[in-house]
Formats: C-alpha cells, sequence, structure tokens
C-alpha cells in the first residue's frame, strides 16, 4: 500500500473525518501502533482480576507480619506504600484499646507517552479527541476513604499540567455488596499541548492479625477517535 492509501486506511477505520492528517507522518507505522481505541496502560490488572467476575473473597490464611503491599506482577507500574498513623478520632477518653489495626495506602502510577504510543501532534492540539479514564475498585470496609484516582494531562516537559482530574470517594459503611465500584472520566476540550497522561490511584490496606486488602482491575487511558465541541 502507498502512504496515501495508509493514511485513507486510517482515517476511515477511526473516524477521523476532519481531523488533521499530515502527509509527514508514516501513516503504516500510525496504523500498526493503533493509538486510538485501545487501552494505553501496560499492564492494567496486575493482580489477575476481570471487573467481569466478583472479587475474590478474603483469604482467611494471610496471617503472619504486617504486610502491606498487595500481591501481583507489577511491571509497568511505580509502586509506593505510605504507612499510616493509628486512627484514635471516636474512642472514647480513658478507654482500654487493646488492638487497633494499622492501614496503609499503597499508590501505583504510570505516565503515558502519546506520541510515542502512535498519537501526532496536530490531532492532540487541534482535534483534541477524548482521553476517557476508567479504573475498578472493590467494595471493602477497610476504612470510609480506601480509594484515590488523581490523573494529569500533561505538557512535553512532563510537569505542566494543562487539565486534571481526581476522585476521592467517602464509602457507606452500613451497606456491604462485594462488589467492583466503577470510577470514569472523560477528557475533552483540554486545549493543546498534551503530551502526557499520568496516572494515579491510591488504595487502602489494614492489618490486624490479618490482611484486609482493597483490590482493583481493569484501569485504561483510551484516546477515544471522538471530538466534543463546547
Amino acid at each position: 500500500m502507498s502512504a496515501a492509501e495508509w493514511k485513507k486506511k486510517c482515517e476511515a477505520e477511526w473516524s477521523l473525518q476532519g481531523a488533521p492528517l499530515p502527509d509527514s507522518l508514516d501513516w503504516k507505522s500510525v496504523y500498526e501502533a493503533k493509538p486510538l481505541g485501545r487501552n494505553l496502560l501496560k499492564n492494567p490488572s496486575p493482580l489477575g482480576l476481570s471487573k467481569d467476575a466478583p472479587p475474590p473473597e478474603r483469604d482467611a490464611t494471610m496471617r503472619g507480619l504486617p504486610c502491606f503491599q498487595l500481591d501481583g506482577d507489577f511491571t509497568g507500574w511505580t509502586t509506593s506504600v505510605e504507612i499510616l498513623p493509628y486512627d484514635t478520632s471516636g474512642i472514647p477518653k480513658g478507654a482500654v484499646i487493646c488492638q487497633l489495626p494499622k492501614r496503609s495506602w499503597f499508590s501505583m502510577e504510570q505516565v503515558v507517552d502519546l506520541k510515542a504510543e502512535g498519537l501526532w501532534e496536530e490531532l492532540l492540539d487541534t482535534f483534541q479527541p477524548e482521553i476517557f479514564i476508567q479504573d475498578w475498585y472493590e467494595e471493602t470496609r477497610v476504612h470510609q476513604s480506601i480509594y484515590q484516582l488523581h490523573v494529569k494531562l500533561l505538557g512535553a516537559d512532563k510537569s505542566t499540567v494543562i487539565s486534571e482530574h481526581c476522585v476521592n470517594p467517602t464509602e457507606d459503611l452500613s451497606t456491604y455488596s462485594h462488589t467492583w465500584k466503577e470510577v470514569s472520566h472523560v477528557f475533552c476540550n483540554y486545549g493543546p499541548g498534551v503530551r502526557y497522561v499520568h496516572f494515579l490511584h491510591r488504595l487502602k490496606n489494614s492489618f490486624m492479625m490479618e490482611f484486609y486488602p482493597t483490590k482493583f482491575t481493569g484501569s485504561s487511558v483510551i484516546v477515544r477517535p471522538v471530538t466534543t465541541s463546547s
């Protein structure tokens, strides 16, 4: 196929009519990279779980020394653990405390290089396709705050924040269905200059004789070949 034919193939299959399609691009390479409509995060489910199946029941055999990191293959992610101080709020003065749960935030983050994934500057700056974010976390009774998400669209210097979205839900501990809870957001009309997506989420774990983790699955960053008018 000629360069023009590859260009037409990309335009047709990704519905890019009206989007800037410069002749200077290697359209065969762009097509093979398939930058639109696929998940650009590496290893989106490192725990080996699927949102299409219920979260696994807690393993009551996970005893012993305190454990603050989920067991999984986190290739592609940068991980960190923040041990939290004991929460003594709500404990009456003078009460005898035998043991308190030890909690921690387990953080995972990735930076997606949009140009390296096959997207081009004219598309990002002029057409500004939707950037769809999705994540699923497990409903637990570990704490009222068990999940946080912070996604930033960054400029070429990786430090300029062009747009961002934060989620910090409060859990209703009076009900419990042990299901996956969806978090999603669509970035649109974000302005020119976006070159990277920084995806960070945190899950709270608890340890008191046994490990009580909060699991997740299906993290996604998807550039969709549509644009939303303001």
